[in-house]
């Protein structure tokens, strides 16, 4: 049924098809088509305008028109039937954004006991801090686990313990571009609303570097959050917290 409401509307003169809106709409209603952002469906806008921030070129504006109503529903099967993917604007197809929903509380406390152990608790992908874009829409108002490579190897309870609940991105400070990460969790900091943070790391020297980083963003940020870290020694074991 068509109503008067507010809806996303796109200057197709002023858009250049880069893409940076499509992740921002958690609703999948944006898609890059014949190198121009459209509305693929009226029923799958909100018309927050969650993506006007994220458009270089001033492309998206938020208009009162008549059009069919926003349908919660049909954005559910749409994200089922994609997967769900937001395609990011990124030539890696690792890149590409999936939000995967959790349970509710009702079905979370009816969750087989026996698949507790195998149930993966993973929200998004991607999960590497070079490939997420800090306008992620699975960032937004997030608990943030930071999680050094090493460590999901050497945590045991890494899903259940560390994961369930919690928005992961995770990379290594040895080997990829500190300076980069630093950038990164700035923005991420700065505009994203992430209620804390905890960082899972190990014990060895060059992954020591993972904690003075996200205290360098959060410094740059002007940022005050809740950050919790979690140092590992080489078997796995939670070491004592340095008095």
């Amino acid at each position: 049924m068509k109503v008067k409401r507010k809806i996303i509307e796109i200057d197709e003169e002023k858009c250049d098809g880069c893409g940076l809106c499509v992740p921002a709409c958690a609703e999948g209603s944006l898609q890059v088509v014949d190198g121009k952002a459209r509305v693929i469906s009226e029923t799958l806008c909100d018309g927050l305008g969650a993506c006007l921030g994220e458009c270089p070129q001033g492309a998206l504006r938020i208009v009162e028109r008549v059009a069919e109503e926003f349908d919660e529903e049909a954005v559910e099967k749409h994200l089922a039937a994609t997967g769900p993917t937001l395609s990011a604007p990124s030539s890696c197809p690792s890149a590409g954004i999936r939000l995967f929903a959790p349970a509710d509380a009702c079905g979370e406390a009816n969750r087989p006991a026996k698949l507790d152990a195998s149930a993966s608790a993973l929200s998004h992908w991607p999960v590497q801090i070079r490939l997420v874009p800090p306008h992620a829409p699975f960032l937004k108002n997030a608990d943030l686990l930071v999680l050094a490579d090493c460590a999901a190897v050497a945590t045991a309870d890494l899903h259940e313990g560390y994961l369930r609940g919690r928005v992961v991105l995770m990379g290594c400070p040895k080997f990829d571009d500190a300076d980069d990460y630093v950038s990164r969790f700035t923005e991420i900091f700065a505009t994203a609303g992430i209620r804390s943070i905890t960082i899972l790391y190990m014990e060895v020297p060059c992954c020591g570097g993972l904690p003075r980083i996200i205290e360098k963003a959060l410094k740059a940020s002007g940022r005050d959050i809740p950050v919790e870290t979690v140092c590992l020694a080489c078997n796995g074991d939670r070491l004592a917290p340095a008095a």
